[in-house]
């Protein structure tokens, strides 16, 4: 049983098709399937089924994967081991990220890292589908560890270190019947919002997931007419009277022409750092995930 082996199984299920595992190896297709036959037979059982449009495990290739798993992981912590002795962190930490963070200033963070750290390869990546979905990414192996905004307990199979977090308040267009009450600083209740024509990022992002709960808990429902993947865009479509929207201060800031009323009872805007609750991370990993916790605002 060859590590090579364990490692095309690996990366057949958990990207789904061996066309996708293909890629992530750096190998021709062939190559993945002639590993994974080759490992079905000498443990003398089919591991995988091979449908139209993914794969899935046989009860044998479920038995198999969590030890081959942990023998790629084995072999990857002998290996960092030899690297420390002979000069410094190696490897490669996909990270994922959204387009906008605010409170924390990425590129920053990780250009220290990489200076620090300069044989560690670092690969970015977003998802389509917002913090919600680079969650899942993480969960999946897809991501070694993502900056989310998600609500906690929200992310089965990650854990969330807390970053940071911000006051939430309400975007609407210079003219706005509201609008006085931004200049005065006086706050808005959620009630008082019944009726309003919200712009708001798709489910699964963070800003939507914190507006939604904060109404759900005062038992109030709202209506979402635009919804914009990049929260930065919101103000525009405020700006062009398309509806009001609730935002994170720091979004709110960054259109200084717009009144900006703050709410009673503030949802807040987490940020936070998930990392894979089931598995032990790499050293490049572990070390990245120290360097953003020590040095992100809290």
């Amino acid at each position: 049983m060859e590590l090579r082996q364990l490692g095309a199984f690996v990366a057949v299920v958990e990207e789904g098709t061996f066309t996708a595992a293909a890629a992530r190896l750096l190998l021709v297709q062939s190559a993945v399937s002639a590993s994974v036959r080759a490992l079905e037979r000498e443990v003398g059982a089919p591991l995988l089924t091979r449908g139209p449009r993914r794969v899935a495990l046989t009860d044998a290739g479920a038995a198999l994967l969590p030890h081959a798993r942990a023998a790629l992981d084995a072999a990857r912590d002998a290996r960092e081991a030899v690297d420390l002795v002979r000069g410094g962190l190696s490897g490669t930490v996909r990270v994922g990220t959204m387009p906008s963070v605010g409170l924390v200033d990425v590129p920053a963070l990780l250009g220290a890292f990489h200076r620090a750290h300069p044989g560690v390869a670092l690969r970015l990546s977003a998802s389509t589908s917002g913090s919600a979905g680079l969650a899942a990414a993480v969960a999946d192996r897809h991501l070694d560890v993502a900056f989310v905004s998600v609500p906690a307990g929200s992310a089965p199979g990650v854990r969330l270190l807390d970053l940071a977090s911000a006051p939430m308040d309400l975007l609407v267009p210079a003219g706005h019947d509201l609008a006085a009450r931004a200049a005065g600083g006086r706050p808005v209740d959620l009630a008082e919002l019944a009726g309003l024509d919200f712009i708001d990022s798709p489910a699964g992002y963070g800003n939507r997931a914190a507006t939604d709960a904060a109404f759900a808990a005062a038992g109030l429902e709202r209506r979402v007419t635009v919804e914009v993947a990049d929260i930065g865009t919101v103000a525009g479509y405020v700006r062009h009277g398309l509806g009001v929207a609730v935002v994170p201060r720091f979004t709110a800031a960054a259109a200084p022409d717009l009144p900006a009323v703050p709410l009673a009872a503030a949802p807040r805007w987490p940020l936070a750092l998930a990392v894979p609750r089931d598995r032990r991370p790499s050293a490049a990993t572990a070390a990245l995930v120290r360097h953003v916790r020590e040095h992100a605002v809290g």
